[in-house]
């Protein structure tokens, strides 16, 4: 099953949702912990939801269980924790939530991609997500946008 994943950073709305209008996206899962910011521009939940029906004719989804922690997101954005120890605990924040038990295997029945701020996924929380549902699953291939 590919699940796919893309930032907004760095992005025009063009590029973003052509992207996802190219790899067939149907629904969109937006697992930010904030997603009104006013930096967070055409993707501002309201207007996302809008843009995706309107455009690639898909439907969105906010998933907070997907979400970091405040404390955790700002001590890795704040250099108090290492990339690794927040992958670490941000894997261990996974597996307490039991994410696998919550997020239903259904919900990538039709392309759907995972949306975070970040241009690209090395250092991404989404990334994580789908590894982790790898590890979980067992058949979960991960598809960059």
């Amino acid at each position: 099953m590919d699940i796919y994943t893309i930032g907004f950073t760095h992005k025009s709305a063009q590029q973003f949702f052509a992207s996802l209008r190219q790899a067939g996206i149907r629904r969109l899962v937006d697992v930010r912990l904030k997603n009104v910011s006013q930096l967070a521009g055409f993707t501002k939940k309201d207007d996302l939801a809008f843009f995706l029906k309107e455009i690639c004719r898909a439907e969105y989804r906010h998933e907070p269980l997907l979400a970091p922690t405040e404390e955790l997101l700002d001590d890795v954005k704040k250099g108090k924790e290492s990339w690794l120890e927040y992958e670490r605990k941000f894997l261990a924040l996974l597996a307490e939530r039991r994410i696998e038990e919550h997020i239903h295997r259904h919900l990538f029945e039709v392309p759907t991609v995972l949306l975070c701020s970040e241009a690209t996924p090395e250092r991404c929380h989404r990334r994580l997500i789908v590894e982790y549902l790898a590890g979980t699953w067992g058949d979960v291939k991960p598809v960059h946008l």
